[in-house]
């Protein structure tokens, strides 16, 4: 089935008892039992409720997965994930990730007894290199946050797997539409929900899919004693959004291409982090798993002596905010911004420059996004 008819109709999304065409919110903490001891399916919110397993399901259809699970945010689907590791266990990270990633890792496992590298994951050898005997994971985000690095997810599966360990993919910046991480041997898939997949800036969420009955029964198993269940609100909401999921993405990818296709002619800008860059040495893996189209981020540096902050400021169009993914266009500096709890030293030598911008590219018109680019940068 299209994912553009499985976000219309997957999920039980028919409530079974009015037949009303969309599920209701079951906004409720418990369930009556009609027997003591009967093991009913639903028996308190926080293990289950319908209006969330029906955005569990639904979620899981589009990763081409077998379970999904439905968490309060993209970190708390993290979180839960390095859950499945161990005292003693290594994990090994990509070396652009995400600040809120980084930060989990470094501050809060590392007090538990787990360790862990960042790589380049775009360079197997060094991967390979990097792995030690107690490597239980690879993590990566492909497209990376900030630079939008690729990463051969088919590759580092096969990596992993012969190391005994498993792959998780954060695919919050592809999305399913766009590429599907489980059918390239991944195993475990995150999103944070927040972004593209609800898509309106209204809503925390977080996902975890995966198509094996052991680390689905793991995350099963985190997902209630961590408690960070999506309420029955914020899953409706998500079933909402999701509706109009795969027309927003057709949108994010071609508004995204054009800007950068203008971006590419204007002397200002210095450097473009764009998966679609067809003279870039990544884009033979942008175009073998990326096949619904490159996402709707970029990211710039401008050349040296320009302002960014003015930059950033006087734009109309372009929001100033953190996030991505919505239908409205934004902007952010990463390195006093989403990544700012990275030490400098440790972003410069990872290429996440202080004038690095990144660029959250919406469904506007295109040409009212490229001409908002046109004004600023006239102005610096």
């Amino acid at each position: 089935m299209n994912i553009r008819t499985q976000v219309i109709h997957g999920g039980h999304q028919v409530d079974p008892r009015t037949g009303a065409v969309n599920m209701p919110i079951y906004q409720t903490t418990t369930f009556k039992q009609t027997e003591l001891g009967g093991g009913a399916k639903w028996e308190y919110t926080r293990s289950e409720n319908p209006t969330r397993a029906s955005l569990e399901e639904l979620i899981a259809s589009l990763e081409h997965g077998t379970a999904g699970f439905a968490f309060s945010s993209g970190m708390s689907a993290i979180h839960a994930v390095m859950s499945t590791l161990s005292a003693g266990d290594h994990i090994l990270l990509a070396d652009d990730v995400y600040g809120g990633t980084f930060r989990l890792v470094n501050s809060i496992l590392a007090c538990l007894g787990i360790t862990y590298n960042q790589v380049d994951m775009a360079d197997l050898s060094a991967v390979t290199s990097a792995l030690k005997p107690n490597t239980k994971m690879i993590f990566l985000e492909t497209p990376t946050n900030p630079l939008l690095k690729l990463a051969d997810i088919q590759d580092l599966s096969l990596i992993a797997h012969k190391h005994q360990a498993t792959l998780a993919v954060d695919n919050t910046f592809a999305t399913p539409y766009n590429q599907v991480p489980l059918d390239l041997g991944a195993d475990f898939v995150i999103h944070s929900g927040t972004k593209y997949i609800g898509g309106h800036s209204d809503v925390l969420s977080g996902f975890v899919v995966t198509n094996n009955d052991r680390h689905s029964a793991e995350i099963k198993h985190l997902q209630m004693p961590i408690g960070a269940t999506l309420g029955a609100s914020d899953s409706y909401l998500v079933l909402r959004s999701l509706k109009t999921f795969a027309l927003r993405m057709r949108a994010h990818n071609d508004n995204a291409q054009a800007l950068f296709n203008w971006l590419q002619t204007q002397p200002q800008v210095a450097k473009i982090y764009y998966p679609g860059d067809a003279s870039s040495a990544q884009y033979a893996i942008a175009q073998k798993q990326m096949q619904g189209g490159f996402g709707g981020m970029i990211s710039v540096e401008l050349q040296a002596g320009l302002d960014v902050k003015k930059f950033v400021e006087i734009l109309k169009i372009f929001t100033l905010a953190e996030s991505l993914g919505g239908v409205e266009s934004l902007v952010e500096v990463p390195a006093v911004m989403t990544h700012a709890s990275i030490p400098a030293d440790i972003r410069h030598e990872h290429g996440i420059t202080d004038e690095l911008i990144r660029i959250s590219v919406g469904i506007e018109d295109s040409q009212d996004l490229i001409a908002d680019f046109q004004q600023g940068l006239a102005q610096l």
